[in-house]
């Protein structure tokens, strides 16, 4: 039949798809590589269905070749004849173990069939936890940062397993960024620390995190104008380039054109209209004539 990769998401037992859920609760058997994933998937199973696999703590390719091939031969009978999950924190096609599994099967067990659910990942689930909105159509870039790396560049980075902090965090700070740490974040029954002091965090853990932006990154959302004197509030419109008054009786298209709020776009629209269309969705060239097509 089918072996289901099963994203647990990030650790909060809470945080499982529904999709997700349901898949383990009709498994025959649920295979989990670590103690993390399952205590997640225990809150949904029974004892009895989970099924343990061992995998070395080791850098050696042979050695850990050796112990996917073990893994996969004893879950290519239960996938073939019923219905079997391999479950992971975060998501099965990212910084996953899965990938293994999957390639293994493929290569000895090709009979089986591998589906994929995917779950929370920290990737997305970071922005909550560390109260950052990144808004549409800005910049962000996921590295790893294992053994004290700080890969750097882009103005917004996302670094995963970063297991020497204070020599990672003086990297970043010398290139120019601002940066947060945050520690099992949504894991249960762990402590989370989220900091921008790396002397909380000298101890390693794979399970760590960090934001790093350098200062000035991203443009502004339209909705950041509530509040300033703006029609977008109702009040009168600040002109960027003198800092005059004047009322909202001409738009400013991509191209620094100015044109009445009645006028007619090349589609037929108001351009008014498609202005404000645009806006809401992030379009940063909210409006673009024909002619700059």
């Amino acid at each position: 039949m089918t072996l289901y990769g099963v994203g647990l998401g990030p650790g909060d037992a809470g945080l499982i798809t529904v999709s997700g859920r349901e898949t383990l609760e009709r498994a025959d058997v649920i295979y989990t590589p670590g103690r993390l994933s399952r205590a997640v998937a225990s809150e949904y199973v029974d004892d009895d269905q989970l099924g343990d696999l061992d995998f070395p703590m080791t850098r050696d390719e042979d050695e850990l070749r050796r112990a996917w091939k073990e893994a996969a031969s004893e879950i290519a009978p239960t996938a073939i004849d019923g219905t079997a999950a391999f479950v992971t924190l975060g998501d099965p096609n990212v910084y996953s173990t899965f990938g293994h599994l999957r390639r293994t099967l493929d290569r000895f067990h090709s009979d089986v069939d591998v589906e994929t659910i995917p779950g929370v990942s920290t990737v997305t689930a970071f922005a909550t936890a560390f109260g950052v909105e990144i808004t549409a159509g800005s910049e962000l870039v996921l590295r790893e940062a294992a053994r004290g790396a700080a890969p750097v560049g882009p103005d917004r980075l996302v670094l995963f397993k970063v297991t020497d902090v204070p020599t990672t965090h003086e990297q970043l700070i010398e290139a120019g960024y601002g940066v947060t740490y945050g520690r099992r974040l949504f894991m249960d029954d762990h402590e989370t620390v989220i900091t921008d002091d790396p002397t909380e965090l000298t101890e390693r853990d794979y399970y760590t995190v960090a934001y790093a932006e350098k200062p000035g990154a991203g443009g502004t959302p339209a909705t950041a104008a509530f509040g300033e004197e703006t029609t977008a509030d109702g009040g009168e419109r600040t002109c960027r380039q003198t800092g005059s008054r004047s009322s909202a009786d001409s738009i400013e298209s991509a191209g620094g054109e100015r044109t009445s709020p009645d006028a007619v776009g090349p589609d037929g629209g108001r351009i008014a209209d498609q202005l404000a269309t645009a806006e809401s969705a992030g379009d940063g060239e909210a409006y673009r004539s024909e002619g700059d097509r």
